[in-house]
């Protein structure tokens, strides 16, 4: 239960005078993302301004310029309505200053109206965009006219809103100035030394700031009131996941022993030597294994890095000291494809491996279902079929979770529950920039693999313009000669009169005539069936150029495929396109990227295809991407802004997020439960942002 004197923050803006039914509506569509859901006084007090009008502009007519925001103060002339049954025809009123003559231009307007609020030989302050019409100063639809009294509550500086239908940027600030009246003062939950430090205000005086700005200035990233507001919001994040930490940890792990038997099979039956980092991060996972903690790990690595070999390590490690292990990945083409890339190695070394998806027949998923409760399976690779309640192991100890489809931190506590004292290990293939590792997997250690193994040669990786597709081809025909393989990829299935795209199924179809049997088309929306045929002829059949959709992304493993090509690369993120470059590069001979682009380009486009160009570094590259894209791409959320945040910014505020971090964990040590003054007070702050999942978890225990 949310404590009472919270409760004004979340009351109903349908409880403000003059918020009906409709316009309540509306605000949920603006606040909420959904007309269903009630729109709250905290989702508009959080519901940041992105600019300012400045009206302090005032000045006579002649001396305006065109095309700026002014105030001016005139006297009303003439009305001059448009003829009767002709809509298309303005309203027009005629006014003056001392300098030069005025039009008031309103389309579709009541004659009545504008009569009674500007009556001729009237004094009023008008205030909007002038514009030049044939040399003569007009104001179509002035934001504001008002006599001499309401001139002095005009707000000269007036913030700008993100809006939605229905929902005006006058009434957005009426609303909120409403939103503030009887709104109970908190107590403080930030440190006191910290708010005098960085001179942050209390957290209703940082509202009012940004919500009634003096100037551009007060709305910016580095202004007081934003970075306390920021800071808030990164605390409650951090809090949460902390919270969260500490009750996995609190539930006792298993202090596992082994005598790395079958980690030296393994390395043994290896063709290549671990790269440094791969040692490093093998080391952080059995230290974490050896205490009487739950691991809550995450290995973050570069494309061809070497994840999945540190997490078969791990799962040997597990299995050595007597119970199971089990992966998750995001696809049902990447579960088969890891059973197949671990069986061999598996089998030399004793461990029984299987793979369980949801497109297994019923018979097939009995009889594995019964071998991994009856303690037959020692590593079970998957979907999140693995989730399913009838996935019952004999004593599950170590879950290894491949994070392409970004599970939550309550998905991951999931599996990890289907075992007594389970582990679990993180793997993502995307490098993270550091805040969002952050923002993200703040309750889990982390460790990096930034090495790619010993043999591996650099990618050689061009533009070319969609115009010289007929060159392209007659050197992919001369590399297919001498035994290459090429991924050609293309963004979309079909072609789409949105985007003009040549979608896959069409290139397949144009490469067919040259190219005959050696072309095979993979995407989306075959069956499994189809996906695995397409992909068999190509790793291992005559089949030499896999035309598909970004289906290969992600983990597709054909080492002897040298060449990619990115039809529209323009179109694609800068981690997508790194991602995608990944897919080859993977065995020992030289490989090539061929970035195809239509013009003309714009900036961003441009800086991207560079950079592709200059680095293969994953990590430099995620954080190119951060900055051009926001951090919702590089999540692959496809949306811009840090997901779930209302006030942080990943870039500008990546430093706050490590504070929080450090913060968080420091309270979490003085105060588990939250119960002191300032743990009490900690709690309204996880209400306000939405975090009180955290508090549940304190309740449960």
């Amino acid at each position: 239960m949310r404590p009472n004197h919270l409760n004004s923050y979340f009351s109903s803006l349908s409880s403000l005078k003059g918020v009906g039914p409709k316009m309540a509506q509306a605000f949920a569509k603006l606040l909420r993302g959904d007309v269903l859901l009630e729109p709250r006084r905290i989702d508009l007090l959080l519901h940041m301004p992105v600019s300012v009008i400045d009206r302090n502009l005032r000045s006579s007519l002649a001396m305006t310029p065109d095309g700026v925001i002014v105030t001016v103060k005139v006297t009303i002339d003439k009305h001059l309505p448009p003829p009767r049954n002709n809509k298309r025809v303005p309203y027009r009123i005629l006014a003056h200053d001392e300098t030069e003559e005025l039009t008031l231009t309103y389309f579709h307007a009541k004659g009545g109206y504008l009569e009674r609020q500007m009556p001729v030989g009237e004094v009023r302050y008008v205030s909007g965009r002038l514009e030049r019409f044939q040399g003569a100063p007009q104001i179509t639809h002035p934001d504001y006219v008002v006599d001499e009294d309401d001139f002095a509550t005009l707000p000269l500086i007036e913030p700008v809103y993100p809006l939605t239908a229905g929902v005006s940027g006058k009434l957005v600030h009426k609303t909120l100035l409403a939103a503030f009246e009887g709104l109970e003062p908190l107590p403080e939950w930030q440190d006191g030394v910290l708010l005098d430090r960085e001179h942050w205000p209390s957290f209703l005086d940082a509202l009012h700031t940004l919500h009634a700005p003096m100037g551009l200035d007060d709305l910016a990233f580095e202004s007081p009131a934003r970075q306390r507001l920021a800071y808030d919001e990164c605390l409650a994040s951090q809090l949460a996941l902390s919270l969260v930490r500490s009750n996995v940890k609190k539930v006792a792990g298993l202090a596992r022993r082994w005598d790395g038997r079958l980690k030296t099979a393994l390395i043994a039956a290896l063709p290549f030597t671990l790269t440094g980092s791969q040692q490093s991060a093998i080391a952080d996972i059995e230290a974490d294994l050896g205490v009487a903690e739950r691991m809550l790990r995450l290995v973050q690595g570069d494309v061809g890095s070497g994840k999945t070999m540190v997490a078969l390590i791990a799962a040997a490690d597990v299995i050595e000291s007597g119970s199971q292990a089990c992966m998750m990945a995001p696809t049902d083409l990447l579960a088969r494809q890891h059973f197949q890339s671990v069986k061999g190695l598996c089998e030399t070394v004793g461990i029984r491996v299987a793979v369980l998806t949801g497109k297994d027949t019923a018979a097939t998923k009995r009889t594995t279902l019964a071998a991994l409760h009856n303690g037959d399976i020692d590593f079970l690779i998957g979907t999140h079929a693995l989730f399913q309640q009838s996935v019952d192991f004999a004593d599950l100890g170590l879950a290894i979770v491949d994070e392409q489809h970004r599970f939550g931190v309550h998905q991951r506590l999931a599996l990890s529950s289907k075992g007594q004292a389970t582990d679990l290990l993180v793997m993502t293939a995307t490098p993270i920039p550091r805040t969002l590792v952050l923002t993200h997997y703040g309750d889990m250690d982390v460790s990096l693999l930034t090495e790619k193994p010993a043999g591996r040669k650099p990618i050689d990786t061009r533009t070319m313009s969609v115009d010289r597709l007929g060159e392209l081809v007659a050197r992919l025909d001369q590399a297919l000669a001498q035994g290459a393989k090429c991924y050609w990829v293309c963004p979309l299935v079909e072609e789409s009169e949105v985007l003009e795209v040549t979608a896959a199924q069409e290139r397949f179809e144009s490469l067919k005539p040259v190219f005959g049997h050696k072309v095979e088309l993979i995407h989306g929306r075959m069956t499994s069936e189809e996906k695995r045929t397409a992909m068999d002829r190509f790793k291992d059949g005559d089949a030499q150029i896999l035309v598909a959709t970004t289906v290969i992304e992600v983990g597709v493993d054909v080492p002897e495929a040298t060449i990619m090509v990115i039809e529209h690369a323009e179109r694609f993120g800068l981690a997508q396109l790194h991602q995608l470059r990944g897919r080859v590069g993977r065995g020992d001979r030289a490989s090539s990227c061929i970035l195809l682009f239509q013009g003309p380009l714009g900036a961003i486009a441009k800086e991207r295809l560079k950079m592709m160009r200059e680095t293969e570094d994953g990590f430099e590259i995620a954080e190119a991407d951060l900055r051009l894209r926001g951090e919702g791409d590089v999540l692959g959320t496809k949306q811009s802004g840090m997901p779930g945040f209302r006030l942080a910014d990943a870039e500008a505020h990546k430093g706050l997020m490590e504070m929080a971090r450090k913060e968080a964990r420091l309270i979490v040590e003085k105060d588990p439960q939250l119960e002191g003054s300032r743990g009490k007070a900690l709690r309204d702050l996880l209400y306000l942002f939405e975090r009180e999942s955290a508090i549940r978890l304190l309740k449960s225990g």
